[in-house]
């Protein structure tokens, strides 16, 4: 059986957010591969402190990171490798489990036909009222993209944590891209669920305007990539290497 750990970073969240994406993990349901579970759940500078009384790993930066979650998540998930996790998965605070998600995906990398590195489990575009938008991004059918919630990564590719941590700030707005990208170079192998079973709040106005519904007052535009391909362009050769070996993968931009 496997000994699980999901990592968390939170930055402002509200407590209904966070509670939502807590009780989700705490919630698991068990299977023949899932033995016991942790949530690292880590601020980002802005520690809540009802959170200390909930039976999980509640850690505490001193400052926040402005990297888009990426430095808490790494921290966690190095604290979680260390303490001798088999797996690890990655849940946004805004985001929350179904019930099945982690049997599932521990069921999918201890059944696959050849080892596997990762997991990559499916996600539904949501509300925040939980109701599924009938739209899904092209991307995630493919894997050419896939949301760090998404994400359950065995003991063979803990190797790449530090990746998160390490990777420029300008770069962190397309943190998970890059992180996709790095996992490719690195020749990890993944398999994947077949249903969904990440609530993934979408916060982006194009998913919106595509159903020919209003968009919340949570969403947000497409992201703006224009300041981190100016970043990237005005870097000489020796700083675009050194940026590459960091992320470990081309950066194209």
């Amino acid at each position: 059986m496997l000994k699980i750990a999901i990592v968390t970073p939170y930055f402002k969240e509200t407590p209904r957010v966070l509670a939502r994406c807590i009780d989700s993990v705490r919630t698991q349901q068990s299977s023949a591969h899932v033995g016991e579970i942790t949530h690292f759940v880590v601020a980002d500078g802005h520690p809540q402190h009802w959170i200390d009384d909930l039976g999980l790993r509640h850690v505490k930066l001193d400052r926040s990171h402005g990297d888009y979650g990426n430095t808490p998540r790494s921290i966690g998930a190095q604290l979680a490798a260390s303490d001798g996790h088999d797996a690890i998965g990655f849940l946004d605070a805004d985001n929350w489990l179904d019930p099945d998600h982690v049997a599932c995906c521990a069921d999918a990398l201890m059944r696959a036909a050849e080892p596997v590195d990762y997991v990559v489990a499916r996600r539904r575009l949501v509300r925040d009222d939980g109701s599924a938008l009938p739209i899904a991004p092209r991307e995630d059918e493919t894997f050419e993209h896939v949301d760090t919630s998404c994400y359950f990564l065995s003991w063979s590719a803990f190797h790449l944590l530090g990746r998160w941590s390490v990777m420029p700030k300008p770069l962190s707005i397309v943190g998970d891209r890059i992180f996709r990208q790095a996992l490719r170079e690195a020749g990890l192998k993944f398999t994947a669920v077949d249903h969904p079973t990440v609530n993934y709040l979408c916060t982006w106005s194009t998913f919106f305007d595509a159903i020919g519904e209003t968009a919340p007052e949570y969403a947000k535009p497409n992201i703006d990539l224009g300041p981190v391909t100016r970043w990237w362009h005005r870097l000489d050769a020796r700083s675009r290497s050194v940026v590459e070996r960091l992320t470990g993968c081309p950066v194209r931009l």
